[in-house]
């Protein structure tokens, strides 16, 4: 038995560790539409507010919200992938001790 395959999921981390620091960033890019819209609407309200000369508080808080939420949708996914991954390793160890102890000698 070799190393277990992880190349998959090791890809997977570091392209939601980049989607990470891009939020982190405040950049559009890694949002999902649910999340561009709250941003869109929140950035939105509080240009409206300015207009007609309202202060942007609660605007702010949206938007800061919106961030906050993508933040932690990006941390749950990291987490759920390095669980799985070390699943996977842990799996292969039990299977190879399983073999080697299994053997005549």
């Amino acid at each position: 038995m070799g190393k277990p395959d992880t190349r998959r999921l090791d890809r997977e981390i570091q392209k939601t560790n980049r989607k990470l620091e891009a939020v982190r960033e405040r950049e559009m890019w890694p949002l999902d539409s649910r999340e561009r819209r709250a941003i869109v609407a929140a950035m939105a309200g509080g240009s409206y507010g300015v207009m007609r000369g309202r202060g942007t508080d609660r605007a702010d808080r949206r938007l800061e919200f919106a961030w906050s939420s993508a933040e932690t949708r990006l941390i749950a996914e990291i987490t759920a992938l390095q669980t799985e991954r070390q699943r996977i390793v842990t799996e292969a160890a039990a299977a190879k001790s399983a073999k080697k102890s299994s053997g005549w000698w």
